[in-house]
């Protein structure tokens, strides 16, 4: 069976400036990692029921990715990997972006991920759905836009996010990442799992 693939560009950010032969650096996250800089910069990650948001300030041209593993949130003075949750990292990001000179009510933001890769569950209860609710809500509450996305469905992601311009490169695999993707999240689940015995200060949804 061929797997086929398909590439979408999300460039919809008002204001975007091009910004033609400028070398960018490149930047990897992995779960329960963020970034922001005001450099130009292509930031990028693989999804699998992981979510990431882009968020993008058009006027200062900065920008930073996370990439959320569960919904809820974690004590920082307890996990090193707090930013694994969802308010945890969303707060981690905006905090860091307005740090850089970004400003609050100039941030937009894109999503993508929350995909379900097990299929013997269903949709509606798996994580995936859930950290797509989760962020939809958290932004919603924040007041910061989402001008695109791409979530839920069975495919992985791996997202291309330019800093300084705002656009976004989204490659799709139908099933070429799901058992790395699938391994990878679990390990993450079950450490998580381990340190939730041994601490009370831990909200999940």
């Amino acid at each position: 069976m061929v797997n086929k693939q398909k590439i979408k560009v999300c460039v919809d950010f008002p204001d975007g400036i091009k910004k033609p032969g400028l070398t960018k650096r490149e930047t990897s996250i992995h779960i329960g990692e963020y970034h922001a800089t005001r450099m130009p910069t292509i930031i990028y990650t693989l999804l699998g029921s992981c979510v990431a948001v882009c968020l993008y300030d058009r006027k200062k041209c900065i920008g930073g990715m996370n990439h959320i593993l569960l919904p809820g949130s974690a004590s920082i003075k307890n996990f090193d990997d707090c930013a694994r949750y969802g308010i945890n990292a969303m707060e981690l990001l905006i905090n860091r972006t307005i740090k850089l000179g970004g400003e609050k009510n100039h941030l937009t933001a894109k999503v993508f991920g929350g995909a379900n890769l097990l299929p013997s569950i269903p949709y509606e209860k798996c994580v995936g759905k859930k950290n797509i609710l989760f962020v939809l809500n958290f932004l919603s509450r924040e007041g910061i836009p989402v001008l695109s996305q791409d979530v839920g469905g069975n495919d992985s992601r791996k997202v291309y996010f330019h800093t300084d311009t705002g656009d976004v490169f989204l490659k799709c695999s139908l099933s070429i990442h799901y058992e790395q993707l699938v391994d990878q999240e679990k390990k993450a689940w079950k450490r998580i799992q381990e340190k939730a015995r041994s601490s009370d200060d831990i909200f999940l949804f």
